[in-house]
C-alpha cells in the first residue's frame, strides 16, 4: 500500500496527517459537458424538424462508431496474433504483438470517445427541443399572436424586478416591474376558457400599488387582466407576454407557499437591518449577499456597469464559497488533520462537517430563490464540498463539468445566458489558473493570502475579458484594479451579511 492510501484511509475523525498527491486534472468530462452545451444553444433557434434531424443524426453515428470500435475484437493476452503466418516464414510476430494490440485499443478508446461526444450532443439537443415545444405548446401562443385581451389565473416563479424609466418624446416614462409566471388558466371576452401551464413574462405599469407588487413572493397565485403579446425572440423562454392592465394592487387569490414566506421574511429582515446604512451601501448589500436588487438606483447600476463590477450585485458561486471556506476553510486542507475552519475548531468530524455543508446549500437556494442563476451558482458553488471527500483538486473540474450537463439539461435556456456563460468562465479560472498564479505570486514573495486574491481575481478577469469585449464591444481598463478592490471587501461583506440575514429575525438590534 502506497504512502498516499495510508494517509488516505487514515481514521481520524479530523481528517489525514498527511495529504493526498496532486495529480494531473481530469478532463474527460469537459468535452461532453461542452458538447451538450453547445448542441443545446444550436437547438434552441431551430425548428423543432431540424432540431429532430440533427438529434437522430446524432445516434446515428454514435451507433455506427460503437460498431466499428468494437467490431474487431482484441487478442487475448496469452496469444500471439500471427504465430501460424510467423512459422510458415520461419520467424516470430510475437514481439510485435503489443503494437497490433495498442493500435486495436486506440481505435477502441477513440470511436468511444466521439460515440459519447455525439450522445451527449443528441440529450442536450433533445432537451433544448422539447423545453422549446413545451413553451410553445396550447393556445396561449396562438392568443399572443392575435393579441387578444384575456383573464388569466397564474402563478408567480419569480420576484418582481423593477424596470428603468424610458424617454418617450419630451417626457420620461417611470419604470414599472416585471415578473416570471406560470399561466394556468386563461379566459378570452368569449368565453372561451383553457387550462395548461405556459410561461409568461408578465408587465405591470408603475401605480401608486407598486409597493405592494414589488413584495410579491414566487408561488403566489394571481388572477390578472390584460392583453397578451409575443415574445421579443422566437427562441425565448416565454410563450408569451401579458401586459396588465390598470394600476390597481396585485390581485391575490392564493398565498405563496412556508418556504417562499420564510424566505421572504429573512431578505425582508437584511433589508431592514441595512436601513441605517449610506443610500448605496444600502442599496448594494442586499443585492451583494442574496442578489435583491429592488433598491439599486439607475445611477449606481450604471457606475457598476462601467467598472465591469455587476457580478457582485448578482448570486454566484463565491457567495457560496465564501460561506463553505468559513465553515470548512481552505479546501486543499479540507481532509487534513491540521484543516482550518468554524467545523475544526468545534472538532465536527469530516461527516458532519459535509453534512452541514449541504444544509447551508439548500438554504442558499431557497433564500436567494430557486431560479435559474441561483441553481447555476449553488452547483458552481458547492463543487468545494467536494475537497472534504477528495483532498485534492482534481476532482474540482470534473464537478464543474458535471453541473454544466445537468444545468443546461435541466434548464436548456442557460446554454445562451451570457451570465451562465461569465459564472461557468470565472469558476473555472479560479479553479485551474489560479493556484497556480498564486503559487507563481508566493515564489515571487508576495504573502500569501494576497496572493490568492491577486491570482483569483486576475485570473477570472483574464479568461472573462475576451467574452466581455466580444458581447459588450469594450473592454474596461479599470476592470482589473476595480475588481482587486472589490475582492478586499466582499469577503467579509457576504459574511456579515449572512451573520445580519440569519440574526435579524430574533435579534434586529444585533
Amino acid at each position: 500500500m502506497t504512502r498516499a492510501v495510508v494517509h488516505a484511509t487514515a481514521g481520524h475523525r479530523l481528517g489525514s496527517a498527511n495529504p493526498r498527491q496532486e495529480v494531473p486534472a481530469d478532463l474527460r468530462l469537459v468535452p461532453l459537458a461542452l458538447a451538450t452545451w453547445g448542441a443545446a444553444a444550436l437547438a434552441l433557434g431551430m425548428p423543432g424538424r431540424w432540431t429532430a434531424v440533427g438529434v437522430l443524426v446524432c445516434l446515428a453515428g454514435a451507433a455506427l462508431l460503437l460498431v466499428w470500435s468494437g467490431g474487431a475484437p482484441e487478442r487475448q493476452p496469452g496469444r500471439r496474433p500471427g504465430r501460424r503466418f510467423g512459422r510458415r516464414f520461419g520467424r516470430r510476430l510475437g514481439p510485435r504483438r503489443g503494437r497490433w494490440r495498442g493500435s486495436r485499443r486506440g481505435r477502441r478508446l477513440n470511436g468511444v470517445a466521439v460515440a459519447g461526444l455525439l450522445l451527449c450532443a443528441a440529450t442536450g439537443a433533445a432537451s433544448a427541443g422539447l423545453h422549446g415545444a413545451d413553451v410553445r405548446r396550447g393556445p396561449v401562443p396562438g392568443l399572443a399572436e392575435r393579441y387578444a385581451r384575456v383573464t388569466a389565473e397564474l402563478t408567480a416563479t419569480s420576484d418582481p424586478r423593477p424596470t428603468r424609466p424610458t424617454v418617450r418624446g419630451d417626457h420620461i416614462a417611470r419604470g414599472g416591474f416585471v415578473l416570471d409566471a406560470d399561466l394556468v388558466r386563461v379566459t378570452t371576452p368569449r368565453g372561451g376558457t383553457t387550462t395548461g401551464r405556459t410561461p409568461v413574462l408578465v408587465i405591470v405599469a408603475p401605480g401608486e400599488h407598486s409597493g405592494r407588487w414589488q413584495r410579491l413572493l414566487p408561488s403566489t397565485r394571481l388572477r390578472l387582466t390584460g392583453k397578451l403579446a409575443p415574445p421579443l425572440r422566437e427562441d425565448d423562454r416565454y410563450g408569451a407576454v401579458l401586459r396588465v392592465e390598470g394600476t390597481g394592487p396585485p390581485p391575490v387569490t392564493g398565498a405563496p407557499t412556508r418556504v417562499q414566506r420564510t424566505a421572504g421574511e429573512l431578505r425582508a429582515g437584511l433589508r431592514e437591518a441595512a436601513d441605517g446604512l449610506p443610500p448605496d451601501a444600502r442599496a448594494l448589500l442586499p443585492g451583494l449577499v442574496v442578489g435583491d436588487t429592488s433598491r439599486v438606483p439607475p445611477e449606481l447600476h450604471d457606475a457598476f456597469a462601467a467598472t465591469d463590477l455587476l457580478h457582485l450585485m448578482a448570486v454566484s458561486g463565491s457567495n457560496l464559497t465564501i460561506v463553505l471556506a468559513l465553515l470548512i476553510g481552505p479546501a486543499g486542507l479540507a481532509i487534513r488533520a491540521e484543516r482550518r475552519g468554524l467545523a475544526a475548531r468545534l472538532g465536527i468530524s469530516l461527516r458532519w462537517t459535509a453534512l452541514l455543508g449541504g444544509a447551508l446549500t439548500l438554504a442558499f437556494v431557497v433564500v436567494c430563490r430557486p431560479e435559474p442563476s441561483v441553481l447555476r451558482a449553488a452547483a458552481c458553488g458547492a463543487i468545494t464540498l467536494l475537497a472534504i471527500g477528495t483532498g485534492r483538486r482534481r476532482t474540482l473540474l470534473p464537478a464543474l463539468a458535471a453541473a454544466v450537463l445537468l444545468l443546461v439539461l435541466y434548464d436548456p435556456w442557460l446554454a445562451r445566458s451570457y451570465g451562465f456563460l461569465l459564472s461557468v468562465l470565472a469558476t473555472g479560472a479560479l479553479i485551474t489558473i489560479g493556484p497556480r498564479w498564486s503559487a507563481a505570486l508566493v515564489r515571487r514573495g508576495v504573502p500569501p493570502r494576497l496572493a490568492e486574491v491577486l491570482a483569483a481575481a486576475g485570473a477570472a478577469q483574464a479568461v472573462c475579458a475576451p467574452v466581455v469585449a466580444v458581447f459588450a464591444a469594450r473592454v474596461g481598463l479599470v476592470a482589473i484594479p476595480c475588481n482587486l478592490f472589490a475582492e478586499l471587501a466582499v469577503a467579509p461583506a457576504t459574511v456579515l451579511g449572512f451573520a445580519a440575514l440569519a440574526v435579524a429575525p430574533v435579534a434586529m438590534p444585533v
